[in-house]
């Protein structure tokens, strides 16, 4: 089965369209298949479907238009119902957007490395499977919901891809197209600044510049603001002639900025600017909707309109930190003025001291401290620190957060500036925060994530192995990273040998363990983290499953009172080893252990029964 949404919904089976009537049904479809394996809830679907008025019917309707495509689509996609919503599954099918995605990652992965003629052959392909306004026959509230994001991510592989032919010397062919993207997109300033150096590299200095002020007029009419850096940047190299010749070691934004200053103290600007960032994850799966987000709200917090502080918190394993490290690298171009980072705990979980992270910062910033600033005091080094950051245009990714009581120390000393802070507790008291939430990954982006280390075509030939796997990594992005890296280390080993080692529920958390990654390894620091009382409650549940459960069901598994219980569990959600899942009839919380946490707390007691035992022997 093909799905497609990049354009009008529909559904292909051996190249013949299946006939799916009505924008209702296209709706339902393309809501399950753009949530790429998770369940849609009932009132995500009736929103989606009828916006803010739903009818009294809506519940039966949704269940009509869900038998309705089960028929069609056949046995080849299984729509499950699994509360409080539905989920698609078509693992043998291909989606438009999912291949268009991962084009986009091979181009701009070959772009980052100076492959620019690879680069344009796989962008143009991905931008190729467009084929109009993508969800164009689903109902306006869908449209609402996705179509800007969808958008977006079109646009910014459209610039890629530009960005690459201008390397090979094509500006003269891009020059009819960049001015019609430029009148469709006025307010885009990197489309705007490409097509000034088309116009540059023709000949058409004049064309340039004319280019420079009717954007820069459009932004003060329609937002209030002056032109960015890169538009900015780009007019300057104009003004000096500096665009003709083509860089392959820099960004072309870094060539025109260095350019267009070489002359005064701005010519420094990147190199004396810190960045001190982690290098990003080439192959990073998933996130979309969360990586858009993060960059969007860093843009406004760029502009002075958004949070100043922005929190990503889940479970150990999840991906917190690549995707922090992936938002800030693609944000970079909003903080030329430097993007910091810096750890905040020990490998143990030990949460460091404040002076210890202040001196990694102000070294960083060109402010060295003597030794791990014993030399100064503690308010000296926030003096030094905001000092040091008061009006620039800076970016601090603070990774592993313990808890939130000395973070707003760490906030820099400009309004121009964001901080982004990763943590599994749920951080409370940061001034102006904004949390995103991350949660396992679906089965299908598993899969695509499993797929980028071993390769596709090895998965597809052992089927129902590979969902062994996956589904023993329970969509924990590192259970599925290490399974990846085991698998590509043996590449003569079939996948159904790794499949065979994680059956075993006792095994799994050891068999996930692979050169400097280790899944139970990761899960300590969070048990560390715990008031002794929740730390033991943890182990004493490892038995009650992974069915959602409230915390009267816990007080009987523990023997305890209500309360109690349900203190330790609050601890436990705090520490993401628990989530809250929903509520039951009566309106209390309903909580739910995630499958390799359980195993984690079934390892930890038995560890505890086996030193009870040895204490008894001797």
């Amino acid at each position: 089965m093909d799905f497609q949404v990049l354009g009008p919904v529909e559904a292909r089976k051996g190249g013949v369209r299946i006939a799916l009537s009505g924008s209702k049904v296209h709706t339902v479809l393309a809501s399950l298949l753009l949530a790429r394996g998770r369940v849609v809830s009932d009132d995500r679907l009736s929103s989606m479907l009828w916006g803010w008025e739903p009818p009294a019917t809506a519940g039966a309707q949704i269940y009509t238009y869900m038998s309705r495509l089960r028929k069609l689509l056949g046995a080849d996609v299984e729509i499950d119902r699994r509360p409080p919503g539905y989920v698609l599954r078509a693992p043998h099918s291909t989606i438009d957007l999912l291949e268009f995605e991962q084009l986009d990652r091979e181009g701009r992965t070959a772009l980052g490395r100076g492959r620019h003629r690879e680069a344009s052959t796989l962008l143009s392909r991905a931008l190729g499977l467009w084929r109009g306004a993508a969800l164009g026959n689903v109902t306006e509230y869908l449209a609402g919901a996705e179509l800007a994001r969808l958008e977006e991510l079109r646009l910014h592989a459209l610039e890629s891809r530009v960005e690459a032919d201008l390397e090979l010397g094509r500006h003269e062919q891009l020059t009819a197209e960049l001015a019609g993207l430029v009148a469709e997109f006025p307010l885009r300033e990197k489309l705007r600044a490409q097509l000034m150096t088309a116009f540059f590299r023709c000949g058409q200095q004049a064309d340039a510049l004319h280019t420079y002020h009717e954007g820069r007029k459009v932004l003060d009419e329609q937002l209030g603001i002056e032109p960015g850096e890169a538009l900015g940047a780009t007019y300057q190299a104009v003004l000096v002639g500096s665009l003709g010749a083509r860089s392959r070691s820099v960004t072309p934004l870094r060539t025109a900025v260095s350019a267009a200053y070489a002359d005064g103290d701005s010519g420094d600007l990147y190199e004396s600017s810190p960045a001190t960032l982690p290098p990003d994850i080439e192959d990073f799966i998933g996130r979309e909707e969360e990586l858009a987000a993060l960059c969007g709200q860093l843009a406004e917090s760029r502009k002075g309109g958004g949070p100043r502080a922005l929190l990503v918190t889940g479970m150990a394993g999840v991906g917190k930190t690549a995707l922090a490290v992936r938002a800030a690298h693609r944000s970079a171009g909003h903080f030329p003025d430097g993007q910091l980072f810096a750890e905040l705990a020990h490998p143990d979980g030990r949460p460091k001291r404040l002076e210890e992270v202040l001196t990694v910062l102000l070294n960083a910033l060109g402010a060295p401290v003597e030794g791990t600033g014993r030399g100064a005091g503690i308010d000296e080094l926030i003096r030094r620190y905001r000092t040091r950051t008061a009006g620039r245009r800076l970016l601090v990714v603070l990774d592993g957060a313990v808890d939130s009581r000395e973070l707003d120390l760490l906030l820099p000393g400009s309004a121009a500036a964001a901080v982004l802070i990763t943590g599994r507790a749920r951080l409370t008291r940061v001034t102006q925060a904004r949390t995103t939430v991350l949660t396992p990954f679906g089965r299908d982006t598993s899969y695509e994530l499993l797929a980028a280390g071993v390769g596709r075509r090895r998965l597809l030939a052992e089927p129902e192995a590979t969902n062994a796997v996956l589904a023993s990594c329970a969509g924990l992005p590192l259970a599925v990273r290490i399974a990846a890296s085991r698998l590509a280390a043996r590449s003569h080993w079939p996948v159904s040998w790794l499949a065979s080692r994680l059956a075993e529920p006792e095994h799994r958390l050891r068999e996930l363990s692979y050169g400097g990654l280790e899944l139970r390894r990761s899960l300590l620091p969070s048990l560390r983290q715990l008031p002794g009382p929740a730390g033991r409650t943890l182990v004493r549940l490892a038995g009650i499953g992974t069915e959602p459960f409230p915390a009267q069901r816990a007080a009987r598994h523990l023997a305890e009172p209500e309360s109690a219980a349900e203190e330790s569990l609050e601890h436990l959600v705090d520490a993401a080893l628990l989530d809250i899942c929903g509520v039951d009839r009566l309106g209390r919380p309903l909580y739910r252990f995630h499958e390799l946490v359980l195993l984690f707390a079934e390892s930890l007691a038995s560890a505890h029964r086996e030193r009870e035992r040895s204490a008894a022997a001797s």
